[in-house]
């Protein structure tokens, strides 16, 4: 399999340590020593990142031999592309910036719903094959935040994508809206190994809710709780790295201490794991299934589903931040007004499966987050 002797877990650089305003270069120095001298290899960087991809050449490609890592990096070419010679640019930027000479892994970031066409309007799978056979790109693939009947017609027409990356964690496993099972068993079987990004879910696995965590610390008591998001991830088949985002040696240092030696969970405890999801989903939320229903009958175009999904952060995991970046991601970036812009027209509750009271929550929702 593609990467098999890679150890699983890989450095995220989304979230990198800063100094003040700027990327602590120092620090994330620090972070690759210590990453790159427990076997650890996989760095996972891109183009949208601000800033990463000039700190990661500074703290790892000016300071270590090429061959002692493997790095990833990606093109956004749904942002500010109005051309293919803008998204082609991306690429250039990429290998000028982190100074690596190629790229390990190659993506086309983040396929599904409205991005998914500007990577073959602007013929980017043939670009990269280029990329590839002029030896710039070793492995092609992309992150998939969408359906798992996207992902499907994504990798029967592009069966030259090597590998898929997915957000898979304990909490979001039987998720009707990151449907995270589902789309890693089309990438299974399509027969494409998996990266791994979100075990945690950004952080809020770390500190789940109480009764969630009660239930992981009476299992065992040593083990953190990041340690049982991480190792749920690794534990799959077909499971190429896991992406931790990293952001202090603190935390590098827990995730080494259960993956330096990695074992799957056992049987025990996926009971456990299986106990805590549906402990998760039993805790009281909006009942959003995110049909999208309402959305279609919505005069103002409201992101009714994205809106209620962020705001079930907030009561589940009390992170006002995160949650906000959820409203921003679901709501804002696929083109829909927020919460705030509803007219209490009724039209959204005539449709919804779920019966939710929605003009009451949207009120709630704007009131928590606005």
């Amino acid at each position: 399999m593609l990467g098999s002797d890679i150890k699983k877990l890989g450095f995220g650089l989304m979230r990198l340590p800063k100094q003040g305003e700027a990327i602590d270069i120092p620090q994330v120095s620090a972070m690759v020593d210590h990453f790159l001298a427990h076997g650890f290899t996989y760095f996972d960087t891109a183009w949208a990142y601000p800033g990463s991809e000039d700190a990661i050449r500074q703290a790892l490609v000016e300071r270590y031999p090429r061959e002692r890592f493997l790095l990833a990096t990606k093109n956004a070419a749904w942002i500010n592309c109005a051309t293919r010679e803008d998204a082609i640019a991306q690429f250039t930027t990429s290998l000028r910036q982190t100074g690596a000479g190629y790229f390990d892994f190659y993506l086309l970031h983040n396929l599904g719903e409205t991005r998914t066409a500007f990577f073959d309007n602007f013929d980017l799978w043939n670009f990269a094959l280029q990329k590839k056979q002029e030896g710039l790109i070793r492995h092609l693939g992309f992150p998939f935040h969408s359906t798992a009947e996207e992902l499907e017609d994504i990798l029967t027409k592009h069966p030259e994508a090597e590998f898929v990356q997915l957000q898979i964690n304990y909490a979001d496993w039987e998720s009707p809206a990151i449907q995270s099972r589902r789309c890693y068993e089309v990438a299974r079987a399509h027969g494409k190994p998996v990266v791994i990004m979100e075990p945690v879910k950004g952080g809020l696995l770390a500190n789940p809710p109480e009764p969630v965590a009660d239930i992981l610390r009476a299992a065992n008591a040593e083990a953190s709780l990041p340690s049982w998001a991480i190792r749920f991830a690794a534990s799959l088949d077909g499971v190429l790295t896991v992406l931790s985002g990293m952001s202090t040696l603190d935390q590098m240092d827990d995730n080494i201490s259960f993956m330096d030696h990695f074992s799957p969970l056992t049987p025990k405890e996926e009971e456990v794991i299986t106990k805590a999801r549906e402990t998760l989903a039993s805790l009281p939320i909006i009942p959003c299934t995110s049909c999208d229903y309402c959305a279609k009958v919505c005069p103002e175009e409201i992101g009714i589903s994205g809106s209620f999904a962020a705001f079930n952060i907030l009561n589940l995991y009390h992170n006002k931040n995160i949650a906000k970046h959820q409203e921003e991601w679901l709501v804002d970036m696929h083109g829909r007004k927020r919460a705030k812009h509803c007219v209490q027209c009724g039209s959204c509750e005539e449709v919804c499966p779920q019966h939710i009271a929605i003009r009451e929550e949207l009120v709630r929702v704007s009131a928590a987050l606005d």
